[in-house]
């Protein structure tokens, strides 16, 4: 008996709609039929889609909000917020036209970034030296860096849920903190808000190439390369986002059902981008211009432990995006004294990341996620060393965006656990991001002052020498305010434990050369400010080592030595307005020690009243009152001699 099995039915065979490729179709995407003018046709989406949204973003915001506003009610730390904010003549003049063209011509702070100057300037023309409005500012662009990155996924990937919770990791994870509490970083947050504008011209582009939407896209990336140059990848991780979510890439990736846009070659991926990536080079080329001064050249530090610290670094941002704990706001560099074995686990680690991501890349967000957190984190990784930093919170802001992608939608096509309903894992969602909420507005406290930040930097990291310094600096200000004592022991036991850390370190010899010279101690504060002399080329420390010098021995009565020091600033900046009045002070006290030899050699009343009256000119009071009363020793009648001690003795400071 034979069976004889009936045949299904023949597939129907339909042609490919115009701009439709064959991926498209077995992929099983639903692309709308493409208009005459080759564009994509929009879908609509429902309506209630735009008002789940605009609840959603208003929700966003407010919880961010709440957290953050903490911040605005913290001081300037002594963090760089002087040098750009609070001892900045440049941008203290407002939005002028001499602003610009000093934002756009300068690299001072050995940075170009013209457009963070001009909103540093535009606050400080608004609020002035009130730090609360300069918070209020970068914790604004922080909410609105993570409502439109919220929206951005969810319109590309049409994951309302999954995109939400991105955008709130984002939002709410401690490590970005530093980015937005502290004043003089605001850099970050401007050029990630740029960044984003200009994904979002991407999309707009990608949907309809035409020339008037790539201008504005390139347009929108010079002014995140104007605000931080660190985003010279975005090019880069355009070409990413064409492989997810977009779907771009022509028989290598399935169109994005929830935002279609036309396919292309790889090779005409990567030719679009050249005008962007010229923006990048630029920027690159501006940015080795203003940092030249602080980039380590390789004889100083060679290549092996820069790489080693690299490798320890992309491990340490991932450990920390995952347990947020023990941040700093610097992390002394670890080339140099990682050990290879940590080095090695360390590359394990990547490595083996790296291929499970390649094994499962039919998930596209697992590749583009993670080469989107190696490739933003290239600029600031230290193979090109900026600083004594191993590290930083704020370099973070934009690579970890790849790294929540990865947990969010990873874990979202994870099986679910027997017994874990829908309920219990949005509770489980909430549980996590209050967690996380709750270290960040811990962790804006630590920017309560400069002397908690530092603290905070020595408690939890090791042999820190630069948070050391800092935290003698914070104690120093906070003593002169309380005693009017400048150069305090508690103060400079935290200097002497910069000098145990790193001898080298030219910033702990120049404090701790101030504090000698603030006890009287010349000799020792001479050689402590010589010693920074031969440990450091910095412009700005050079001459505040030459001042102290010429201080130092105008006090001594070394007054040519002391002329000398005077001159060797005014060589450099003869603008200089204490190396002029100081060499001014040497040229009278020269006249005044004239003036002491001849009155002692041949003694008179009208010597030793000559001699008061210079001294007295001089401020020198206690010496011209002696002198004053040689004088009338000499003659008690001297009436002239009478009043000017009289009238110094009156006087409420002598």
């Amino acid at each position: 008996m034979s069976v004889r099995v009936k045949a299904g039915p023949k597939k129907s065979r339909s042609k490919l709609p115009p701009g439709a490729s064959q991926s498209q179709v077995s992929a099983g995407a639903a692309v709308p039929p493409a208009p005459s003018d080759g564009s994509i046709a929009p879908q609509t989406a429902p309506g209630h889609r735009f008002g789940l949204d605009v609840a959603l973003c208003f929700i966003l915001a407010v919880v961010t909000l709440a957290v953050y506003f903490r911040a605005t009610q913290n001081p300037f730390v002594n963090f760089d917020d002087p040098s750009y904010v609070v001892e900045n003549p440049n941008i203290q003049h407002g939005l002028t036209k001499a602003t610009f063209i000093w934002a756009f011509m300068n690299r001072y702070e050995m940075n170009w970034h013209p457009l963070t100057w001009l909103s540093h300037a535009l606050d400080y023309q608004i609020f002035g030296l009130n730090p609360a409005g300069h918070h209020w500012t970068s914790v604004l662009l922080h909410v609105f860096n993570s409502v439109i990155l919220f929206l951005l996924l969810a319109r590309a990937t049409g994951s309302t849920a999954k995109s939400l919770i991105v955008a709130a990791l984002f939002a709410l994870h401690p490590i970005n903190v530093e980015s937005v509490a502290w004043v003089a970083e605001r850099k970050n947050v401007l050029s990630m808000f740029f960044l984003l504008l200009t994904v979002a011209a991407y999309g707009w582009y990608a949907r309809r190439p035409r020339p008037e939407r790539y201008l504005l896209t390139a347009f929108l990336f010079a002014a995140a390369l104007a605000a931080k140059p660190m985003v010279v990848t975005l090019p880069l991780l355009l070409l990413l986002i064409d492989f997810w979510p977009l779907g771009r890439v022509q028989g290598v990736t399935s169109p994005s059902a929830a935002f279609p846009v036309r396919q292309f070659s790889f090779l005409w991926l990567a030719v679009e981008k050249i005008p962007l990536l010229a923006l990048s080079a630029a920027s690159s080329l501006l940015t080795i211009w203003a940092q030249n001064p602080v980039i380590s050249k390789n004889e100083l530090l060679p290549l092996a432990p820069r790489i080693a610290n690299a490798i320890y670094a992309y491990a340490a941002y991932i450990g920390k995006a995952l347990w947020p704990t023990h941040l700093a706001s610097f992390y002394p560099y670890e080339g140099l004294r990682i050990s290879g074995t940590k080095v090695f686990l360390c590359a394990i680690f990547l490595m083996t990341i790296t291929v499970f991501v390649w094994r499962k890349r039919s998930r596209p967000y697992l590749p583009v996620g993670w080469l989107w957190f190696l490739g933003s984190l290239v600029p600031v990784i230290g193979l090109v060393q900026v600083g004594d930093q191993a590290m930083a919170d704020r370099y973070a802001y934009l690579p970890l965006v790849g790294i929540f992608c990865i947990i969010v939608w990873g874990i979202a096509e994870l099986p679910q656990p027997r017994g874990l309903n829908s309920r219990s894992t949005i509770g489980l969602t909430v549980a996590v991001l209050a967690i996380l909420s709750f270290l960040t507005w811990k962790q804006i406290g630590i920017w309560h002052s400069s002397f908690d930040l530092w603290s905070n930097a020595v408690a939890v990291t090791k042999d820190n020498y630069v948070a050391e310094n800092y935290v003698g600096t914070a104690i120093m200000l906070d003593d002169f305010k309380s005693t009017g004592q400048r150069f305090s022991d508690r103060a400079l036991v935290h200097f002497q434990n910069a000098i145990r850390i790193k001898p080298s370190d030219p910033i702990s010899h120049l404090a701790i050369g101030a504090y000698r010279h603030e006890h009287g101690q010349f000799q020792e504060a001479i050689e402590e400010y010589q010693q920074t002399l031969r440990l450091t080329s910095d412009p700005y420390m050079v001459q505040k080592a030459l001042l102290d010098l010429g201080a130092a021995y105008r006090q001594l009565g070394d007054y040519s030595t002391a002329r000398q020091y005077y001159l060797q600033v005014l060589k450099t900046d003869p603008q200089n307005a204490i190396a002029s009045e100081n060499l001014g002070n040497v040229a009278v006290d020269e006249s005044i020690e004239q003036q002491a030899r001849a009155a002692a050699a041949k003694p008179s009343a009208a010597a030793y009243f000559q001699l008061g009256k210079a001294q007295q000119a001089a401020q020198r009071g206690l010496e011209a009152r002696a002198s004053f009363l040689q004088a009338l020793r000499l003659d008690p009648k001297f009436k002239e001699a009478q009043e000017s001690l009289d009238s110094l003795n009156a006087s409420p400071n002598p």
